[in-house]
């Protein structure tokens, strides 16, 4: 089936969508991206998405091209459209063409604007949230604007390829001797009833969905410490897990071949996840 997508104001088919070769998105990965998960039809968590889009885009000077009722509206007719239940929208806007390639850029280029879907049934219940993830740590050597979601993605994409090599399921990022995030989400050790987590700064994605996680686990009275840890720390936590949009509260159970906690997922991050996914799929649009 051939998907229909969104470039610039229009739906068309995803076979019939054309992008300049001069555009910046493409030439010098000047752009932002945001993925919103969709279960039972509905858009989870969408404002937040939508801040964060805000946010990236005026941290690089970019105008947002749509008004919240615009990208709500796109969002829900590319839902429709594709007869999407459970999966993704995945949206970019990326400074534009400006005719030519060239290091710096002028004023009035219209952003490039795309959105398209990714069909993913039964997104929230992947078998690996009931086993936990696998993860090695690599050193940290992305640029250091990672609160921007930009779409300078070769690095976490290389670390992906890193942990398939290594026979595990992803990587986390280390530097200066403490753990940042994973490759696409945020991570978080266990100790007793402490969950810790990195502090927000430059160093780090503005995690949506770590932010409601966070919340929702001070309300299930989880004390929350937020500062750095180790490796090393995570290997003697009593449990580990990630969050992200798309994969929501996952579980880790081995960091570089050291088993965390018992091995296999505690009772931490099993809990947060069904609060999430029933506190996100009560408050759906």
């Amino acid at each position: 089936m051939t998907r229909t997508v969104y470039l610039n104001g229009t739906y068309l088919p995803e076979t019939e969508a054309r992008v300049s070769i001069f555009d910046r998105g493409f030439l010098m990965a000047d752009g932002v991206y945001e993925v919103t998960s969709v279960l039972g039809g509905r858009l989870i968590d969408f404002s937040g998405h939508l801040i964060r889009l805000q946010r990236s885009l005026d941290e690089l000077g970019i105008s947002n091209p749509l008004t919240s009722d615009e990208w709500l509206a796109a969002h829900r007719e590319l839902v429709a459209v594709n007869k999407i239940t459970d999966g993704m929208v995945y949206l970019q806007v990326t400074r534009g063409n400006p005719g030519d390639r060239d290091f710096a850029w002028g004023e009035g280029v219209a952003p490039t604007v795309v959105l398209f879907t990714q069909d993913k049934p039964g997104l929230a219940d992947n078998p690996q949230a009931l086993t936990g993830l696998r993860v090695i740590s690599i050193p940290d050597i992305r640029w250091g604007r990672r609160d921007i979601k930009t779409v300078q993605l070769l690095y976490p994409s290389m670390a992906k390829m890193m942990a398939k090599k290594a026979g595990v399921d992803d990587a986390w990022f280390v530097e200066d001797g403490n753990v940042t995030e994973g490759t696409s989400n945020n991570v978080y050790i266990v100790k007793g009833n402490k969950i810790i987590t990195r502090p927000l700064s430059n160093d780090i994605l503005h995690g949506i969905t770590r932010a409601a996680v966070l919340r929702f686990a001070k309300e299930a009275q989880f004390e929350i410490e937020e500062r750095l840890f180790t490796v090393e720390e995570a290997k003697a936590a009593d449990e580990a897990f990630t969050t992200s949009a798309s994969a929501f509260v996952m579980p880790v159970v081995e960091i570089d071949g050291a088993a965390i906690g018992t091995g296999k997922p505690g009772r931490v991050a099993p809990r947060l996840r069904e609060i999430y996914l029933d506190e996100m799929r009560k408050a759906a649009i």
